[in-house]
């Protein structure tokens, strides 16, 4: 039975679930509150209540149930891009799901079922540290252990880890551009989100073109994030007039019926490269789709670049 204890610091949260949903790699509230009430958490050696508060100092330990084994699930095989003791860089297909949902196949289970044994917050599947929209192909990181899980999570939070995308967007964008706004969902609809909001969060992103194709209206934007929001690059890039070709929430008709959209059938957005620290960038070659609509692109309009 994994066990993980924790010395609780004297500014954490008083509420306990709280608290090991923060220290605790890959723990939710919901889960520590099912763990105190499976009598599974001790502090200072005695079994803690559902509303045990904390002071500072308590040693909390966590009995983990052991790992259920992986289940085996049929589907395409992802390509491993860069792989430690700690933590492995895939390709992600476009059309799946990071995380398992219902009647979906997820990118987790296809990594949990071809590339385990994971050991991480004492399950045996891989641990999540950044996420893709479905149709959105490319580098995507996952934890194999705990410590894999706090380096990533570190690396994230202290911008070690840099991330850079590619899209194909309608109109011609400037060589160079950037964007530091406001960010928050939607109030008209809150599936949505948008920088016209008073929000205390900040989505920031930097871009340059790499080519144009004026006959096409149509560019190709390199994209470096600051910051990883929901919807980001798409949301931006659309309220600064260069919406993602074939984006079925945030583009005009023009964009999501774009002869080049057409081609691709699926957003035209690409992570392209994860850059961890000095080491040398992890690069996701762009998929058959994403080329295929790039040289209907090439083929179709006069190109330059900027």
């Amino acid at each position: 039975m994994p066990v993980r204890r924790v010395t609780v610091p004297d500014d954490a949260p008083p509420k306990i679930a709280q608290f090991l949903a923060h220290a605790v790699p890959n723990l939710t509230v919901e889960r520590a509150r099912a763990l105190l009430s499976e009598g599974r958490i001790k502090v200072n050696g005695k079994v803690a209540k559902p509303n045990r508060k904390l002071w500072g100092g308590e040693v909390v330990e966590v009995f983990l149930p052991d790992a259920a084994p992986v289940k085996k699930v049929e589907g395409v095989v992802i390509e491993v891009l860069r792989e430690t003791a700690h933590w492995l860089a895939v390709n992600k297909p476009s059309g799946l799901v990071v995380e398992p949902e219902p009647h979906q196949v997820s990118v987790l289970e296809l990594v949990a079922s071809q590339r385990g044994p994971f050991h991480v917050g004492g399950q045996s599947s891989p641990g999540v540290v950044h996420r893709l929209d479905k149709e959105t192909s490319g580098c995507l990181l996952f934890a194999k252990t705990d410590d894999g899980q706090r380096e990533l999570e570190l690396g994230f939070e202290n911008k070690q880890i840099a991330k850079t995308y590619w899209a194909l967007v309608l109109g011609n964008p400037p060589p160079t551009g950037a964007c530091d706004t406001p960010y928050s969902r939607d109030p008209a609809n809150p599936r949505k989100y948008t920088t016209k909001v008073e929000s205390p969060r900040r989505a920031r992103l930097t871009f340059k073109t790499i080519e144009t194709f004026v006959a096409a209206n149509a560019a190709v934007v390199e994209v470096a994030l600051d910051t990883g929001r929901t919807h980001q690059i798409r949301v931006q890039l659309s309220e600064l007039g260069f919406p993602v070709l074939a984006d079925p929430i945030y583009g005009p008709k023009d964009a999501r019926m774009h002869p080049a959209a057409l081609v691709l059938g699926r957003l035209a957005l690409h992570a392209a490269q994860l850059k961890l620290g000095d080491t040398p960038p992890i690069t996701a070659p762009a998929p058959a789709d994403f080329s295929a609509a790039l040289h209907s692109l090439r083929n179709g309009a006069t190109s330059r670049t900027p």
